[in-house]
């Protein structure tokens, strides 16, 4: 009956380390998908950046030029 009992007690250990593991799992792929959003906008804004400091630098060589 012991053993049994060492078992069983065994087996619930490892059902709460399983769900444990599951709920950790969740939070670092939430953690990731935003992680993974997060870079995306800021390339993004990264990108809106650049575009836009290459029209101020085209605008500035114009009127450089019109002078």
């Amino acid at each position: 009956m012991a053993m049994h009992d060492a078992i069983k007690t065994l087996a619930e250990q490892l059902k709460k380390l399983i769900n444990r593991f599951e709920e950790q799992k969740g939070i670092i792929n939430t953690y990731i998908e935003k992680e993974r959003e997060w870079k995306a906008i800021k390339i993004e804004q990264h990108n809106k950046i650049e575009a836009l400091n290459r029209q101020i630098q085209e605008l500035n060589e114009n009127l450089n030029n019109e002078q």
